[in-house]
Parts: structure tokens; sequence; C-alpha cells
């Protein structure tokens, strides 16, 4: 068993809507997968015990998530970065990074998106119905942006980017 990014997609949005109720169905639409794709991402998500199952739910499973998120998604999600382009900013130049940190004048990372409104250097989403799954929720765009940090930034970003998605997987935590 491999995980596949689509995997740690599929988390981040059981992540972002909560306590919630979903369907396979439900998730599909919302990340613009097929059903059997989001069938297949949380069956490894568990295999992988980034998940758990609870009653009659699988809920990710924060503590080994956080690790796996914070400390290895940069070694075996890389991201390629491309020539200029339109597209939605991601890692340091998305929400809620973009705030904190000061720009250094370098053109923004943004995912290839002809909808995006942002010009920049292309940066690979993790997935690639990330942008139009994050255009239709904040949550999911924010936590998006932040393993973009954790993937691709420097140290400063990085420990940024761990920090605020260590408290958004807490949240989710204690949440029970």
């Amino acid at each position: 068993m491999v995980l596949k990014p689509q995997d740690v997609f599929v988390l981040l949005k059981l992540v972002a809507i909560g306590r919630e109720r979903w369907s396979y169905n439900t998730l599909a639409v919302a990340l613009a997968m097929s059903p059997s794709e989001v069938h297949a991402a949380v069956k490894r998500a568990l295999a992988a015990h980034l998940a758990v199952r609870q009653q009659d739910r699988v809920v990710p499973n924060v503590r080994n998530l956080e690790e796996f998120l914070v400390q290895g998604l940069k070694y075996v999600f890389i991201p390629d970065r491309g020539e200029m382009t339109r597209g939605m900013p991601t890692a340091h130049a998305g929400p809620p990074l973009l705030e904190y940190l000061i720009s250094d004048g370098e053109p923004p990372p943004v995912w290839p998106d002809p909808d995006g409104e942002v010009r920049g250097q292309a940066f690979s989403p993790l997935y690639k119905t990330a942008p139009k799954a994050a255009r239709k929720d904040r949550q999911l765009y924010e936590l998006l942006v932040l393993i973009d940090a954790i993937r691709s930034g420097r140290a400063r970003e990085r420990e940024m980017a761990a920090r605020e998605l260590k408290k958004r997987l807490q949240r989710y935590g204690d949440a029970k």
C-alpha cells in the first residue's frame, strides 16, 4: 500500500468539515473526485493509520495525521514549480500566512488555475482538483495553503505553517 496525494486531500477535507456527517458522494462532489477515488483514499488512510473508525464513521487520526503532515509530507509529495501563470496563491502567499509574512519581491507561488486572480510562479497543488475544491471551501483552502508552506517553504514559513496547522488539528481533535 502506497499513500497518494488524494489521501491527504480527502483527510484535510474531513478536518475542514469538522464532525459533520459525510458520504463518499458528498465528499466526491466537494473535492471534484469520483466516489471510487474517495473510497480508495479513505481505505488507504485507514491502512496507514491516518484515519480511524469511530462507531459507524471514519475520522482523521489527528495525532498521526499531524506527525505525517509536519514531519513527512515534504519528503513524500514534493511540489513541482513552473513558469509564470495565473492562479490561486498558496504557501506563504495564501491565507492565513499572507498576513504574517512580508513579500520578498519574488513572484508568489500559485496553483495554475484559469479562474485565478494572481499572477505568479506555478506550484503544483497536492491534488489536481485542489483549486476547484478550495474555491468552494475556505477552511480546506487554508489547510492546503499551510501544507504547501510545509512542503516547500523556508524554515520560518514551515515553522509558522506547522504551528498554525497543529492549532487547527487540535481544534478538530477537541471537537469530539
